[in-house]
């Protein structure tokens, strides 16, 4: 009989006054005793909703059943034949628009909370299971993956395991990519990902950093070098910016710089000699979650920060948890409020950002309600540094010397059902295809991409 407690075991976390001046993990984590209790909230549905939910197909009633009999080796067998990167999702996916979203008992009540489960499940394996033994037979057959996030990650995963040699190819001189660079450490410990990383090598996968494609090798010359395949994973790093007045002055920056700088280069630690400003004031222009990662990352080194969204707190797209914790450690938002330009001093340093308050009208293409400006509501707010969190599209670099693989026109690779591209046996997948998205929608994109590699190759023989 199943556990009727409408609310999820809550989560153990850090005082919002504590982290919000350290990079630690700000959720603990379940104890043994808690998982099973909310593992033993799952109605283990006959129809079982919530897998159809999530991206890469997780078992999702078999290894929470699992966890409420104690058995989180075998919850950690089940998830790992779909999902290559379990720590990674039970902690970034947002699993309220996903699994959580269709599990029935979010009907009267809170759902179950498999993203927790899925992390204390992952986590027990990485601190208590035992090395899992790999014996795979080589099929012969050589597979180029280019970029070393979620996509990438996930397809060598798949492929290795189905006997190619594959090799990745990382720009960054550590892999992980947007999990390295884009998240912060305390959303997301980069020693987990490190594990996960491990995982994958003790697969047979080989991972070379500084390896910037497009520039040290072309795509053209992955394929000279054998390979039979090569999938393009490298993500959407390219930052956008609003081009108002002043958007070149010192003190602005992409959320994607201030990140790396932060999250990559461990700019928040006295021994790493990473440049950084001191920000006493900031302001954050965007409502999604790379722009509540910059705003608490701003936080924690010490700066005041307002995050400015042009609509109201209903249409921000960044995932509930993470807008409640940032209220939690003293994030202020502007909501309804837009940018018109940045001023700043004879030097050409940041002394403020001009705003204009916003109403909302009627819905735009994307369904949300379009902002309008109310006109003689000019104001200033006094900031010395403004990040630009307003999105990011794929990096052109790869695609200079690789003319023939088609793109639309924001610039994002164009693939066929097979996720296959107009150049023969290169596929693509992951933001590079769909433009920013989840964690868990670039693996859902790598699977795919490696079971139509495999297709391919199997027919080809």
């Amino acid at each position: 009989m199943a556990d009727m407690t409408p609310q999820k075991t809550k989560m153990p976390e850090q005082e919002p006054q504590i982290r919000n001046k350290n990079f630690e993990e700000v959720a603990l984590g379940y104890t043994k005793e808690m998982a099973i209790k909310e593992a033993g909230r799952c109605l283990n549905c006959k129809n079982k909703p919530c897998v159809s939910g999530c991206p890469v197909n997780v078992r999702i009633p078999d290894f929470i059943a699992c966890v409420a009999k104690g058995d989180f080796e075998e919850a950690y067998n089940i998830i790992t034949t779909t999902n290559a990167l379990p720590a990674v999702c039970g902690r970034v996916c947002p699993q309220e628009n996903q699994c959580e979203g269709k599990c029935v008992r979010g009907i009267k009540g809170e759902s179950v909370g498999i993203g927790r489960l899925e992390r204390f499940v992952a986590d027990y394996h990485r601190e208590h299971g035992k090395a899992i033994e790999v014996n795979i037979k080589p099929n012969g057959k050589k597979v180029a993956v280019v970029g070393a996030g979620p996509a990438g990650l996930t397809c060598a995963g798949d492929l290795a395991r189905k006997g190619y040699d594959v090799t990745v190819f990382e720009a960054f001189h550590t892999a992980g990519g947007v999990l390295i660079y884009g998240i912060p450490e305390f959303r997301l410990p980069k020693s987990v990902v490190a594990a996960e990383v491990e995982n994958l090598k003790n697969l047979g996968v080989k991972i070379m950093t500084d390896m910037v494609i497009g520039k040290v090798l072309t795509i053209n010359e992955l394929i000279d070098m054998g390979f039979d395949a090569v999938f393009v994973g490298s993500g959407a790093g390219l930052p956008a910016f609003m081009g108002i007045e002043g958007e070149n002055a010192l003190g602005v920056y992409s959320a994607n710089e201030i990140l790396t700088r932060i999250n990559l280069m461990k700019a928040y630690k006295s021994e790493y000699d990473t440049p950084i400003k001191v920000m006493k004031k900031v302001a954050i222009i965007g409502g999604g979650n790379v722009a509540m990662d910059a705003a608490r990352c701003a936080k924690r080194l010490g700066a005041d920060v307002y995050v400015i969204y042009r609509r109201s707190e209903n249409e921000m797209p960044a995932r509930r948890e993470e807008v409640h914790h940032a209220k939690e450690e003293g994030i202020n938002f502007k909501f309804l409020t837009n940018p018109t330009r940045i001023l700043s001093d004879e030097n050409f340093y940041v002394t403020g950002i001009e705003c204009v308050n916003m109403q909302l009208g009627e819905p735009d293409e994307s369904g949300r309600r379009k902002p309008e400006k109310i006109d003689g509501s000019e104001h200033i707010l006094d900031v010395d540094s403004v990040i630009m969190a307003l999105g990011t599209g794929p990096n052109p670099l790869i695609l200079k010397t690789a003319t023939d693989i088609s793109t639309n026109k924001r610039g994002c690779i164009i693939v066929n059902e097979d996720m296959q591209t107009s150049k023969e046996n290169v596929y693509a997948g992951g933001d590079s295809v769909s433009g920013a998205a989840t964690v868990i929608s670039a693996m859902g994109a790598g699977k795919r991409a490696a079971t139509a590699i495999d297709n391919k190759i199997k027919m080809s023989k």
